[in-house]
Parts: structure tokens; C-alpha cells; sequence
């Protein structure tokens, strides 16, 4: 008996430091996310006003394993941005997972500019709308940042606590992707950044 009690409090204080760990984890994520933002010359908010970015509390049910699909072969296309202008991307693969018991796909692009960037060469953008949409997050939609090199026998992992607002969220005069309606999610993403409050 006393055996079986110590087993559970070793795998509660186990839990408890996982959980702990993630959750410090994603605040190192977004304080990066923050200094980066007012770091850019394009920066579209003040230090005073970077106080006002809002986040969902981390929740690990959103950082999901995704099955990889590569599309081989796949055309570039042109994705309407908020100002009006296109920009050409092409897709790199498609990534299924589950919510709870139910599978989504996302499309992963690749900015067809930006491959001739050795720098940015394997930077996969996600832009995505979902059900929280025009409620407690941006109306436009957000965005997921991966590398091709986070995936790995044909798994990537997809955590939705780091998706993040366009700048377009903050202020006018971007060019910011529009998703496409491929990308649209018929469930609340209840995680990452919210919406910013002017």
C-alpha cells in the first residue's frame, strides 16, 4: 500500500513538473515573441502598447503530433493579402491531426521569395482561421511558424499556444496573407495570442 502511494505522488510531482515545465516553456516562447516584434524597424506597436498583447493561458491539448504529407510537385499560387497586393507561395505538405477525437488538415506553404533566401529556405507559414475568429481573437486569422527541419519521420509537432497575430492585427499598411479557405478550422482555437486591444 505504502508502495502504490509513493508510485502516485512520484507520477503526480512528475506531472506537476511537466505541466510547470510547458507552461515556462511558452512563456520564454512568447517574451521572444514580444522582444522580436518591437525589434522589427516595421514594428507595428510601442513598448507601452506591447503591455496590451494578450494570450490564452498554455494548454498542452493544443500541441498536437501531426501526421506529414509532402505535396511533391506543387504549382505556386498567389494569396491575397489585406492591403490588396498577392504574394506567390506554393505548398509544401498538408498536416492532419486531432482535437479530441476529431482529425483537422492544415496546408503548409512556403513563400516562393523567400526560398531564395538561404536563410529562410526551409520556413513553412501557416495562416489559419478558426471559430474564435471576430470573438476572442484577431477576425483575419493567425499564424503558425515551422521549420522543415522540425519534421521527422513524416511527424511534425503542432502547437497551437505559439500561433501569433499578423502585424495587420495591430495597425493598417501591411501586407499580410490572407489565409486560404483551405486553412479554415471549424473548431475554437482557444490558444495563443488573442486579440489586441487598440
Amino acid at each position: 500500500m505504502r508502495m502504490l502511494l509513493g508510485t502516485l505522488l512520484l507520477l503526480m510531482v512528475a506531472t506537476t513538473a511537466s505541466a510547470q515545465s510547458y507552461k515556462d516553456t511558452i512563456a520564454a516562447f512568447r517574451k521572444k515573441y514580444v522582444e522580436e516584434l518591437l525589434a522589427d524597424k516595421r514594428a507595428p506597436i510601442t513598448p507601452s502598447q506591447a503591455e496590451k498583447l494578450s494570450f490564452f493561458p498554455p494548454d498542452k491539448s493544443y500541441c498536437v503530433w501531426a501526421d506529414f504529407n509532402e505535396t511533391p510537385g506543387s504549382n505556386p499560387f498567389m494569396i491575397p493579402t489585406r492591403s490588396g497586393k498577392q504574394k506567390p507561395y506554393k505548398e509544401y505538405g498538408t498536416l492532419s491531426f486531432r482535437i479530441g477525437v476529431t482529425e483537422y488538415v492544415l496546408h503548409a506553404y512556403q513563400g516562393v521569395d523567400l526560398l531564395k533566401d538561404t536563410a529562410y529556405r526551409d520556413y513553412l507559414f501557416i495562416p489559419f482561421n478558426d471559430l474564435s475568429n471576430y470573438e476572442t481573437t484577431y477576425g483575419g486569422g493567425r499564424y503558425i511558424d515551422l521549420s522543415v527541419t522540425d519534421i521527422a519521420d513524416n511527424k511534425v509537432l503542432l502547437d497551437f499556444n505559439k500561433c501569433y497575430n499578423p502585424y495587420c492585427a495591430y495597425a493598417d499598411g501591411f501586407n499580410c496573407p490572407i489565409p486560404p479557405s483551405e486553412n479554415r478550422l471549424p473548431i475554437e482555437i482557444n490558444a495563443g495570442e488573442k486579440t489586441f486591444i487598440h
